[in-house]
């Protein structure tokens, strides 16, 4: 028998996530963010002190936050790194349960480790334990199991032998990647057990980069080739894979245009002549026109959300094909397209090889012109006058004001349908959207977590003032780090991404926007005092001139810098965009539903029709 160490259970955990490397040789765990309770912090918090040196550990204001935190740094590490997440039972843990899905949704790696009541069960019902009269085996953690990849509950020391293993496995293969949880009973964090040394020995985890299978690469290569009229789409699998030069190398040898999904946006730089750009509803007219007339779609690393399909409706050539690379069975065989299981960079590479010759037919060289003059002057500063900024505008003083450097990044709202649609990425890790799950809240905390992903870059936060009300604390804990990041918060004095569609399907204003809600006393926030209160450098500025002002001093601020200005709730770019399923009521007293709910049955027979 091997040597043994004799450990706790919390400090084996810890000991083995210091042991665990990626193939760069860094730690895959690159941090624990934490906020104690009485679930975990006689264990767990005992042993991330003994290790603080090696494994650091920061302090967080909200266990949901702190994990977009570790979220969008795993996201802008191509998650090639990782963090985990630390909290107390009850309501600590279900804190943590809309981080997970958001992880879950965009299959981005983040370990979760909330405490559980004991195992022993001796003092049942113990603070915070919610109970299940059927199953004495369930606790609050149990929410955890639909949104995680892989989900355990190390109620014995030795557990950990067998889940530790299994969570780094699922959390650094490309084909299974996502969020694990791991839910440890307090009582048991805190028991001895005998380890063996070799457990602990240093373990390098690298990227599995699948190969097509034979057959299937045969059948795409001949469906790529008696097609006339190809189209890419460019999924975020084409960043996490690294996948980005050799998509550029294979559009251009074989001249096939791509468009690019929110997560896959800055695949090729903005002027590149074969990037069409934003495909589906926050898409624009080059990338959406053609994919109306494609032939066959390669949807490349793409889950093919609503968004970017148009609910389905988008690729409207009767005769076109599907093919799906992804390294997911599950995402490659979606809606009847023809798979091919593989790594995106592979995969892109042995297409390439054995397309040999194969060219596309040409798309016309106007389109991109065409669309760009129509929007650039969208983002234009507006002249003299005393109406509101719009959101357009708000996105062009930024991207004046960016660098080669920017990484812009916003979740929800407005601003993701303008970023698609409007901004310009220069290259590859430039756009940063969060929107699989479109989670509110996720922006300051996740600025945060791309800051300390790539301390060089400059970083931008796009953020609305609902937004912003949601989830603000973790601008404490960056001010409080020194971590420096600038937030736009644009205020429309309510939700007005979602009251635009409310009017879009026939409702009347109601319940989004301020004006619209009820209450006693008129909305006044002081955006700027409030984050000032949080220890952010702040500013308020009233035109697209200050703005760009504002916004020219950021490099000499440290810490996060907030600049808000209000801006018109109405206004949205009208050009680009396709069809978007939102189920119109069927029977209503207002005629304006009923002309709507007409509408919208016109449009699903066509899709169904195609």
């Amino acid at each position: 028998m091997g040597k043994t160490v004799r450990l706790t259970a919390a400090q084996a955990l810890v000991r083995y996530l210091g042991a665990q490397m990626n193939e760069a040789g860094e730690p895959f765990i690159a941090g624990v963010w934490a906020i104690f309770g009485h679930g975990n912090v006689a264990g767990l918090g005992e042993a991330l002190h003994g290790v603080k040196d090696t494994l650091p550990t920061y302090r967080g204001h909200n266990e949901q936050t702190m994990a977009h935190c570790a979220i969008a740094y795993a996201k802008q590490m191509r998650r090639t790194r990782a963090m985990a997440v630390t909290s107390s039972i009850g309501p600590g843990a279900t804190n943590m349960v809309t981080a997970a899905a958001l992880a879950h949704v965009n299959r981005l790696p983040v370990l979760l480790l909330p405490g559980d009541v004991f195992a022993s069960r001796g003092p049942d019902p113990v603070l915070q334990q919610i109970e299940s009269f059927g199953d004495g085996t369930i606790s609050a953690n149990d929410c955890f199991r639909p949104v995680s990849r892989y989900y355990d509950r190390i109620s014995r020391p030795e557990h950990l032998l067998t889940a530790l293993p299994r969570a780094f496995r699922t959390m650094t293969d490309p084909a299974d990647c996502g969020p694990v949880t791991l839910a440890f009973c307090q009582d048991v964090q805190a028991e001895a057990y005998d380890y063996p040394e070799s457990f602990f020995e240093p373990r390098v985890w690298f990227q599995r980069r699948i190969r097509p299978d034979e057959g299937e690469l045969a059948r795409a290569v001949a469906a790529i080739s008696a097609a006339k009229r190809p189209v890419i789409v460019a999924g975020g699998g084409v960043h996490y894979s690294d996948a980005t030069e050799a998509l550029q190398s294979f559009v251009e040898t074989h001249n096939i245009p791509i468009t690019e999904t929110q997560a896959g946006k800055s695949a090729l730089a903005w002027d590149h002549p074969l990037n069409l750009g934003p495909i589906g509803v926050t898409g624009g007219e080059p990338a959406n026109d053609i994919c109306a007339e494609a032939d066959l779609v390669l949807a490349v690393g793409t889950r093919l959300q609503d968004f970017t399909t148009g609910s389905w409706g988008l690729f409207s050539n009767p005769a076109r094909e599907m093919i799906c690379l992804n390294t997911a069975a599950y995402d490659a065989e979606k809606h009847g397209a023809m798979p091919l299981q593989s790594d995106a960079r592979v995969g892109l590479q042995e297409l390439g090889a054995a397309l040999q010759g194969y060219n596309a037919d040409p798309v016309a060289d106007t389109l991109k012109a065409d669309w760009f003059g129509k929007v650039d002057a969208l983002t234009d500063a507006p002249g003299d006058g005393n109406a509101l900024p719009t959101d357009m505008q708000v996105v062009g003083a930024v991207q004046r004001a960016s660098h080669d450097g920017t990484v812009v990044m916003c979740a929800a709202g407005t601003m993701p349908g303008e970023l698609h649609k409007l901004w310009k990425a220069p290259r590859p890790g430039a756009y940063h959207m969060e929107y699989g799950f479109s989670c509110m809240g996720y922006e300051i905390a996740g600025a945060m977590g791309i800051k300390m992903a790539q301390p060089d870059r400059d970083v931008i936060c796009f953020t609305g003032d609902g937004t912003y009300m949601m989830a603000n604390s973790e601008m404490a804990t960056a001010a409080m780090m020194g971590v420096s990041f600038t937030v736009v918060i644009t205020d429309n004095r309510g939700f007005g991404c979602i009251n635009r569609l409310q009017m879009g399907t026939g409702g009347a204003e109601f319940n989004n926007l301020l004006d619209h809600t009820v209450h006693k006393t008129a909305s006044n926030i002081d955006f700027a005092a409030h984050a000032a209160a949080m220890g952010a450098t702040s500013v308020k500025v009233s035109s697209i001139a200050e703005l760009e002002d504002a916004l020219a001093k950021r490099g000499d601020i440290a810490g996060p810098y907030v600049v808000v200005i209000d801006t018109d709730p109405y206004p949205s770019t009208e050009y680009g965009g396709t069809w978007w399923e939102v189920a119109v009521p069927e029977v209503s007293i207002r005629p304006e539903v009923n002309e709507k709910r007409a509408a919208y049955e016109v449009a699903i027979k066509e899709r169904n029709t195609k």
